[in-house]
């Protein structure tokens, strides 16, 4: 099976979609599928590896600066190239809504290949980051409006990463058959000692919280930072915010005013870690918080978990990431400090069931390991080119509503 994946920038580091592009595609060859990727070249390394159908770079008006803050990059879109690698697939996987994309897709319908993608991104992400606050939610319902109606219902199959994420497109009813299948996390060992380390009931010892994420508005860190200054134990917390983004200079600045308020003991340290040094920050931790009112999946925390550490997870409308809690006291409604402290307070009161409980999490996270969501993904390919086979000639007719748009299918012979 032929498989081409779609994605603005497939090589750039610090941000989960492309991350997770490679560990998909990785996986799928590691399973014996045959993928090739149509991105914008690899801008952060000109002479490292390479797309196999290379574009050039989009550069956005005046929001460049705040998207290069995020690690993002954006392809052009024109050229034979694109077309050339629709014709090589046997189905086209789309991994963003934008003009590279939608390019793709339509060059795809023409050739009357299928059509699949996984919804990676809120449209509050994009606008409240391009806003720089919290706002805009008409333009948010037109945003996601827009990409039901000109991406999602044009595919056969949408891998929706969590139930939240289905839930909500089919109460916009999408016409892709929305499969609810998760990114899947790399397997990793756990290097967490299997006992505690001797002076784990020591009362004097530090904690170490940690919060792994982008610094942008969505991820909500200053409610981590209200909930410290209510905790009990404010005074051992060792603070680790590992991370880039638009927020970055405001919300250190935030950090450091626990310390120079005397509200922490130790000065909290905000970096952008690799893997390696993540994996590392996770299994020493004591806790992992995760405070996004706005996330897909979360897959930070998913790696974090599987170091055995226990997590807090804000609630919200439009996060799935509570989907991974195993526990009341690992959940919080999102923006709620009050809440988020008396979790905290409660895990650091109870040390050995923490202890107990973040093995608990490891276990957990195996389901989740990215072989076999593969596997799932394999499956859901070949029903979109098999049932593709009975609906040739897909050709769009004009509607009088533009919110209703018919298919007429043409049964092949």
């Amino acid at each position: 099976m032929r498989i081409l994946f779609v994605v603005n920038s497939y090589f750039s580091q610090g941000n989960g979609l492309d991350e997770s592009a490679r560990r998909t595609v990785e996986a799928l060859r590691a399973a014996g599928q045959e993928v090739r990727v149509l991105s914008g070249k690899n801008f952060e390394n000109p002479d490292g590896p390479q797309p196999d159908y290379p574009m050039e770079k989009f550069y956005f008006p005046l929001m460049q600066p705040m998207l290069d803050s995020f690690g993002y990059a954006y392809a052009d879109w024109h050229g034979p190239i694109i077309e050339e690698a629709v014709r090589w697939a046997d189905v086209v996987h789309i991994e963003e809504t934008f003009f590279l994309h939608h390019a793709a897709m339509n060059i795809a319908r023409k050739l009357g290949k299928p059509i699949t993608g996984t919804y990676h991104v809120h449209p509050e992400n994009i606008v409240y980051n391009a806003l720089g606050f919290v706002g805009g939610n008409l333009i948010c319902q037109i945003l996601y409006r827009y990409w039901c109606r000109v991406f999602y219902d044009n595919y056969a199959y949408l891998q929706c990463p969590t139930d939240n994420v289905r839930e909500r497109l089919e109460r916009h009813h999408v016409k892709a058959k929305c499969i609810t299948l998760s990114n899947g996390v790399i397997p990793d060992t756990c290097i967490r000692p299997t006992t505690p380390p001797a002076d784990y009931l020591d009362e004097n010892r530090p904690l170490d919280l940690i919060y792994i994420g982008r610094t942008a508005i969505e991820k909500d860190q200053p409610t981590l930072y209200k909930a410290i200054r209510m905790s009990k134990y404010a005074k051992r917390i060792r603070l680790h915010i590992a991370g880039r983004g638009p927020k970055l200079e405001a919300y250190t600045k935030m950090a450091n005013q626990l310390y120079e308020d005397g509200i922490v003991t130790y000065r909290p340290t905000v970096e952008f870690c690799n893997r390696e040094q993540l994996r590392q920050l996770a299994a020493k931790a004591d806790l992992a918080v995760h405070c996004a009112f706005v996330e897909v999946e979360g897959m930070s925390i998913t790696e974090a978990m599987q170091q055995a550490v226990v997590p807090v997870i804000a609630t919200a409308r439009y996060s799935g990431t509570a989907t991974y809690a195993l526990d009341e006291h690992s959940t919080y409604p999102a923006g709620d400090a009050k809440a988020l402290a008396e979790q905290i307070d409660y895990w650091f009161d109870h040390p050995q069931e923490r202890w107990n409980m973040g093995f608990k999490y490891a276990e957990s996270m195996k389901k989740y390991e990215i072989a076999n969501c593969a596997q799932a993904l394999i499956a859901m390919f070949q029903k979109a080119i098999e049932e593709n086979k009975t609906y040739s000639d897909i050709t769009p007719m004009p509607a009088t509503n533009p919110r209703k748009r018919t298919l007429h299918y043409k049964h092949s012979a």
